[in-house]
């Protein structure tokens, strides 16, 4: 028997942690938490809406280089995706319609790409 295996959690590396706070809480993630564990350690974890994975910001989280992560998220609509970046006020490419799926683009202040993807047979994203 093969044991379920699900994702958690993505750090995300950001330079400025109360910046990301406010980005990611502007686009409707949800703070799970914001805890100083230790001088140069800071754990500060978001879940975006209807998602079973989280992603994670803060100080001594990870070692990668702000600005190189890339994600992907899967959504019901992508124009409505689009809109609520929008009106998050954050820039978002145009709905780039695609055979197997319609995709949204934009990045976090720290330059961290994110994709939505809305894909027909999957309408419930």
């Amino acid at each position: 028997m093969t044991a379920t295996w699900k994702i958690e959690l993505v750090p995300v590396p950001v330079t400025d942690v109360d910046r990301a706070i406010a980005f990611y809480q502007r686009i409707g993630f949800h703070l799970d938490m914001d805890h100083q564990v230790r001088d140069g350690l800071r754990f500060v974890q978001f879940t975006p809406p209807g998602s079973a994975c989280s992603i994670v910001v803060g100080e001594g989280i990870t070692e990668k280089t702000p600005g190189s992560q890339e994600i992907q998220v899967v959504v019901a609509d992508a124009e409505a995706a689009r809109k609520q970046l929008l009106d998050a006020g954050v820039e978002a490419s145009d709905v780039d319609a695609q055979p197997w799926g319609n995709f949204v683009y934009f990045r976090d202040p720290d330059g961290n790409s994110w994709s939505l993807q809305a894909i027909d047979r999957r309408p419930n994203g």
